[in-house]
């Protein structure tokens, strides 16, 4: 049975919700990438600021500026063409203004060509989700274990195991969904209190660390193809790319070495590429 050919909406995802149909999402920072995702069915492609730590190597996500998001953004949607793309609003770019998040969620929609975008924080950005979505801009809540919040947080934790953290984390989700946002992600909250969320929300949540009663899940893309040596807990391993590109270009250096590659006769003429 083929794929359907039409573009997710972000009216399907209450639909998905209403029939109990899991959302899927994965992070994409290249139109290769983007398009080998969607073509293997993806609902949701997001341009995360993870980009910063998996593709730039910094140690967290407060680096990555806008222009990084606007350039990994177009790339993605370029190669996308069902999958619904979401860009990530990066740090200190809509914390300050609400005049700051229409400008910058502007870009990443006018400039990069995403369909929504995706910004931390519950309660406290409520005003700025509520100004976005006025102008049309659908916007995507990320509540619990927030990074750009690293710092503040003590490190990347589980975030709702008191009681006074998990009422937060309900208000939170609450104020979001008041403001008009379409979804929400939970980043690593006790599967209890995500279940909690879940079922009291009319929109749906994502997922990440926060066990399997959410309405979908996403995952790093670089995690879950195992491009790293080791990955977060609650990450399941999908593949080991990384174990299988060391050992391709191991046997590419050996070809070229031992004189087995390129062979004769095989010119740049001959190429289809």
């Amino acid at each position: 049975m083929g794929l359907p050919s039409s573009r997710i909406r972000i009216p399907d995802f209450l639909a998905k919700k209403a029939q109990r149909r899991k959302i899927t999402m994965l992070t994409a920072y290249d139109a290769t990438m983007a398009r080998l995702l969607d073509e293997a069915g993806i609902d949701v492609l997001l341009v995360g600021d993870s980009l910063g730590v998996v593709i730039l190597g910094n140690e967290t996500t407060i680096p990555v500026t806008m222009d990084a998001m606007v350039h990994h953004t177009r790339a993605v949607a370029n190669g996308a063409k069902r999958a619904l793309v979401i860009a990530d609003l990066p740090f200190l770019s809509y914390q300050a203004s609400a005049a700051d998040a229409v400008r910058n969620a502007g870009r990443l929609v006018q400039e990069g060509g995403a369909s929504a975008v995706k910004l931390e924080g519950g309660l406290v950005m409520a005003e700025t989700v509520q100004r976005l979505v006025e102008i049309g801009i659908p916007v995507m809540g990320h509540i619990g274990l927030t990074p750009q919040s690293v710092h503040q947080l003590g490190g990347y934790r589980m975030v709702g195991k008191t009681r006074s953290e998990a009422e937060s984390l309900v208000q939170d989700a609450r104020a979001l969904e008041a403001a008009g946002a379409f979804a929400v992600v939970l980043e690593c909250i006790p599967e209890e209190i995500a279940a909690g969320i879940t079922a009291a929300l009319q929109i749906p949540t994502i997922g990440i660390g926060s066990g399997p009663y959410c309405d979908g899940q996403v995952l790093v893309s670089y995690d879950a193809f195992g491009f790293f040596e080791a990955a977060p807990r609650f990450v399941k391993l999908y593949a080991r790319m990384g174990e299988e590109m060391r050992a391709a270009a191991r046997e590419y250096i050996d070809d070229v070495e031992q004189g087995r590659f390129p062979r004769r006769g095989v010119s740049v003429q001959n190429s289809k590429r």
